[in-house]
């Protein structure tokens, strides 16, 4: 906190930003020292909750905790849920107790308050031998102390969104969304263009919702994507790059279609040579990323529903997937499938040395053995072929079956027995949500 505000201050920016403070704020005097180090906003959590009367057993997703808070069940939800106004008698009783504090120190205002670490100081008698060997002169001798702005609503920084290539192509297709046509545009990006077609993106959202089919609206791009390519794009929107990407490419995706692919002139293998940056399909929910070439690392963390075909990823591949598909048509990094916990990566595995690279904490790594898993991959490839030309996909596709040995399937073992339950279910006649319902609760008493 006290870095952030210093800092933010040293290069003339800290009035141009919020800092909020959170993490076991429980009374007015934390956050009265949480304002003295820089913050002037608070946020609250286990307080709050315990206020309305949880009891902190963290079984909410089981729904056998008494006090039923945090409940998954709508029922229990409305039977067990407190009253909103424990929390404002419980926030009330902090405020008085930090204008109680701010009253001592000869405060007025909270944001009088702001960065005064002047007003801190060390304890006589600390607790433990080693707190007194902490040093926390950098904490509390704020070099900027004859400065001490705080967040000035009138010099919040104009980012100008209106004259941005997002901006450029929203207007250019506004009167074929609005008709309802479809649309084509070619354009030339680069990496200044942050988070390209997001705001077109939210545009279909609000005027189609999810309605659209696919390709829809196709915007054909050439040159290099800056941060946060194509992020959450919904249904409808297809964003075609030749050239490159960097990090964040397709963060959220929301059903849109993203493919990235090397310039047709280019010299190079794709399959040996990056293309796009770190985190690419960061939380993605749904729809499809076709990449020829190679990814950064954190390729599909917190993936829960898209899919996506890449020609090989750097460290911690997969990590927190929760759902969706990934093929990894190459070398993964180190740590992959860490906290993998549902959904199912095909991994082209040549050297047979994939296992050395995995976090096998939570998953199975098998080779392709189910006829539904091995038409699924092709599929997925065949259309990576289709949509970036990939010269790596079409020897794949080329000699698929010798290929198919080769592939693993990365898959999480409660997932994995979660599906096989709920396929059990349905068997016997269950819909789906009353077979995921009993599966659920078969798997956790497991």
């Amino acid at each position: 906190m006290a870095e952030a505000h210093q800092t933010l201050i040293q290069n003339g920016l800290r009035s141009r930003v919020i800092i909020e403070a959170d993490g076991k704020l429980m009374t007015g005097w934390d956050v009265a020292i949480a304002c003295m180090l820089g913050a002037e906003e608070f946020g609250f959590a286990t307080a709050p909750l315990v206020a309305m009367g949880c009891c902190m057993m963290r079984v909410c997703n089981l729904d056998t905790c008494p006090a039923g808070i945090a409940t998954q069940n709508p029922e229990l939800r409305r039977r067990f849920a407190g009253k909103p106004e424990y929390i404002i008698n419980f926030m009330h009783f902090v405020a008085e107790e930090l204008r109680e504090n701010m009253a001592l120190l000869g405060i007025r205002t909270v944001d009088e308050l702001v960065g005064r670490s002047d007003l801190l100081r060390v304890r006589d008698k600390l607790i433990t031998h080693r707190a007194e060997t902490l040093d926390l002169s950098g904490l509390l001798s704020n070099p900027y102390g004859d400065k001490v702005p705080h967040f000035n609503p009138s010099q919040v920084y104009d980012f100008h969104l209106e004259d941005t290539k997002s901006a450029e192509i929203t207007d250019k297709l506004a009167k074929s969304l609005k008709g309802k046509k479809a649309g084509r545009l070619n354009v030339t990006v680069s990496s200044t263009d942050r988070t390209f077609g997001t705001l077109f993106g939210s545009e279909i959202t609000r005027q189609c919702g999810d309605a659209l089919p696919e390709d829809s609206y196709v915007i054909s791009c050439r040159g290099g994507g800056g941060q946060s390519f194509g992020a959450f794009i919904p249904k409808g929107l297809t964003i075609r790059l030749e050239g490159d990407a960097n990090d964040g490419f397709g963060k959220g995706l929301s059903g849109g279609k993203l493919v990235l692919y090397p310039p047709k002139d280019s010299a190079f293998e794709a399959d040996q040579n990056i293309i796009v940056g770190n985190v690419a399909l960061y939380g993605a929910t749904s729809g499809k990323a076709f990449i020829a070439g190679v990814a950064g690392e954190r390729f599909c963390v917190r993936n829960s529903g898209a899919s996506a075909v890449v020609e090989g990823v750097g460290d911690h591949g997969c990590e927190y997937m929760t759902g969706g598909r990934a093929v990894i048509l190459g070398n993964t990094g180190k740590n992959f499938a860490a906290g993998m916990s549902g959904g199912i990566a095909y991994v082209l595995d040549e050297r047979h040395d994939l296992y050395m690279r995995m976090n096998k904490g939570g998953v199975s790594i098998d080779t392709l053995k189910n006829p539904q898993d091995i038409q699924e991959l092709r599929e997925l490839i065949e259309e990576h072929v289709k949509e970036t030309g990939s010269e790596k996909g079409k020897r794949i596709l080329a000699d698929f079956d010798a290929y198919i040995p080769c592939f693993k399937k990365i898959m999480p073992r409660d997932y994995e027995r979660m599906t096989k339950a709920i396929l059990a279910n349905e068997k016997q006649g269950m819909s789906r949500q009353e077979a995921e319902i009993k599966a659920f609760y078969a798997v956790a008493r497991k």
